[in-house]
């Protein structure tokens, strides 16, 4: 729910609340509540992906998969097979990467997670990935005194970024721009639910690359549709965007997910090991948890938290970056119509704590940094412990 409160070359800025506070939504996560509580999210997700399954609801290990599906990795397949045997409905080809997808019957499909773990040899559920910007609250209109962020200068760098995310509309602040014009960047879903009014991440994509572009106005952005419009994905289509963008210099995702026994699933860890040469900047996650979030918890990854207290925390955090009442570019439907409108929204998340640190990313690149230094310096800058 968003408000109109201003105008910027005829273009409207919309809030989520008051600047400078935080929700009551916000402050249930300081507690440790979270957002809202996972099964609440889950019975309005089915609606997009019936297959939504919840591991051990509220308890320590509690993470979301697919129901009825296991990956098995490339090593080990005919053993993996075997083993899977009294389990498995069928087999699809292999992807990409070289890991195959299993169905299992319709007796065991609530029991991925307990297959996997008994079967071992690399096998995994396919986790769903949930995206990260808090996104509940009452809206509020901007103090009269309020001006939208003036334009990203019109500049052009040798530095490419790859956005992952819902997808990226031809919004004033990039549609004029060479990158976009070159096309390939899927516009954004902004109603897929069936319910009246724009999906509760709609438009997340556009919002995350204003913000890198407005930090980095000269870097080129590719974009990959990796999240729906209710902000969901799992571990294959994560996987099959990080392979897609290859050589790019900077890669940001603002999904993750949990797993039960808390290590990375292997197909992610396949997908970013193959990006040698691209630094990978991911959201920590909104939980106020020190559980760690995939993939951003990699070693190979810049995890970025909020300053904020709803922000995933611990010494996997590399790095902390503003995420409360960001401003940046954004796609709403115009009410009572299926057309689009263009302006400004706030939003805060560590979504949008990430791509400002792959812009920092961007920008020591453009500066002439080699891909290690520029990673280094920005988690310098951005370090945990500088803001504590």
């Amino acid at each position: 729910m968003v408000t109109a409160s201003g105008d910027y070359l005829g273009r409207p800025l919309w809030t989520e609340r008051e600047p400078g506070t935080l929700s009551a939504v916000d402050i249930g996560l300081a507690q440790g509540a979270g957002l809202e509580p996972v099964v609440e999210l889950v019975d309005r997700w089915r609606r997009e992906r019936p297959d939504l399954l919840v591991h051990d609801p509220g308890g320590p290990t509690e993470c979301l998969v697919r129901s009825g599906e296991v990956l098995i990795p490339p090593d080990g397949l005919p053993e993996a097979v075997d083993r899977l045997r009294r389990w498995v409905d069928r087999l699809a080809e292999p992807a990409a990467s070289g890991f195959t997808r299993v169905r299992l019957r319709p007796a065991e499909r609530d029991q991925p997670v307990r297959i996997a773990r008994e079967v071992g040899l690399g096998i995994a559920p396919n986790h769903v990935h949930v995206g990260s910007p808090i996104m509940i609250g009452t809206a509020h209109p901007l103090p009269a005194s309020a001006a939208p962020p003036a334009p990203p200068s019109d500049e052009t760098w040798a530095v490419t970024a790859a956005v992952l995310d819902t997808g990226l509309d031809p919004h004033p602040w990039f549609a004029h721009r060479a990158w976009f014009a070159e096309g390939g960047h899927p516009p954004e879903v902004l109603d897929a639910d069936g319910r009246p009014g724009q999906d509760r991440q709609a438009g997340h994509g556009t919002f995350v690359t204003g913000v890198l572009v407005r930090h980095a106005p000269g870097v080129r952005v590719r974009h990959r549709r990796v999240l729906s419009s209710l902000g969901l994905s799992d571990d294959v289509t994560v996987a099959r965007g990080l392979r897609s963008v290859r050589g790019a210099d900077v890669v940001v995702l603002s999904s993750g997910c949990r797993t039960a026994d808390d290590t990375c699933p292997p197909v992610l860890r396949h997908a970013v090991a193959r990006l040698a040469g691209s630094v990978v900047v991911a959201a920590a996650g909104n939980g106020a948890s020190e559980r760690p979030t995939w993939p951003a918890a990699l070693p190979q990854v810049v995890a970025v938290g909020a300053d904020a207290p709803f922000s995933n925390r611990g010494d996997w955090v590399d790095a902390v970056a503003p995420g409360v009442d960001v401003v940046s570019s954004f796609v709403r439907l115009v009410p009572g119509s299926a057309a689009r409108e263009y302006g400004f929204a706030r939003w805060s998340g560590t979504s949008f704590a990430a791509p400002r640190v792959a812009a920092e990313v961007a920008r020591l690149r453009h500066a002439g940094e080699p891909a290690e230094r520029a990673r280094a310096a920005a988690v310098r800058r951005f370090s945990p412990r500088r803001s504590s």
